[in-house]
Formats: structure tokens, sequence, C-alpha cells
């Protein structure tokens, strides 16, 4: 009996990029969002639902970042009605756009590097089965 030819499956490798502090998990898309979203909309407030976040949750990730990282990411100015604002401090700015950066850069080397050989072992293996 003659074997059917089965359909090439497109595999694509993803990785996850993040940073830690002493093995512990600290900074990665999630807080990077929460930051550009500040930045955006100039309030914590405004981020939380922006990123779909309560208030509680988008304040307490900034503080424990800024603790574990020893830096200020977010300042507040405050004042009446529409005088408070929150923007990010310039390390914060730099940790972001680099993050984002970095991030893409794994992307690429992962495409690169293994996206052609994967797919040659899967279709390979898949051709011969």
């Amino acid at each position: 009996m003659a074997r059917q030819k089965q359909a090439q499956v497109a595999v694509t490798p993803r990785a996850k990029v993040w940073l830690e502090v002493d093995g512990t998990y600290i900074f990665g898309l999630g807080i990077c969002r929460i930051l550009e979203a500040v930045e955006e909309t100039g309030s914590i407030k405004n981020a939380a639902a922006a990123v779909n976040k309560s208030y509680r949750h988008v304040w307490s990730r900034i503080k424990e970042v800024e603790s574990r990282l020893g830096i200020v990411l977010v300042e507040t100015q405050v004042g009446g009605g529409d005088l408070r604002r929150s923007t990010l401090t310039e390390p914060a700015r730099q940790l972001t756009a680099r993050y984002r950066e970095m991030r893409q850069e794994v992307f690429a080397i992962v495409e690169e590097q293994f996206s052609a050989d994967i797919q040659e072992i899967v279709n390979g293996v898949r051709g011969t089965a």
C-alpha cells in the first residue's frame, strides 16, 4: 500500500524574554506595557485601564520593580484637578526601550537560527512517517 504524502506543517519557534534579579522574575512584557501605558496616558489610573488591570495591581507592580531594581520608574506631579500627571523617569524610558530592542533581537536570532532547522526536522520526519 502506497503511503500518502502528508501536507507540510509550518512550525515557528518562539521565545520569551524577561529580566531577573537574583534568580527571581522582575521585568517582562507585562510591566513594560504598563510603563508604556503610563507614558502614553499620563496617569497610573488610565494606564491600568489601558492594560486591563486594576489600579492596585499596576501600582504594586511599579513599586515592586522600583524596589527590586533600586531606581524610580514613575514620577507623579501632584496638583489640583487635571494638574496631576505621572511620567516615566529617564531610566524607565531607557529600560523599556532597551527591553523592547532586546526582545526583538532575541526573536530575530531565534527565527534566523532555528526556524529552518525546526521546519526541516518536522517536515522531514513527517514526510517519512
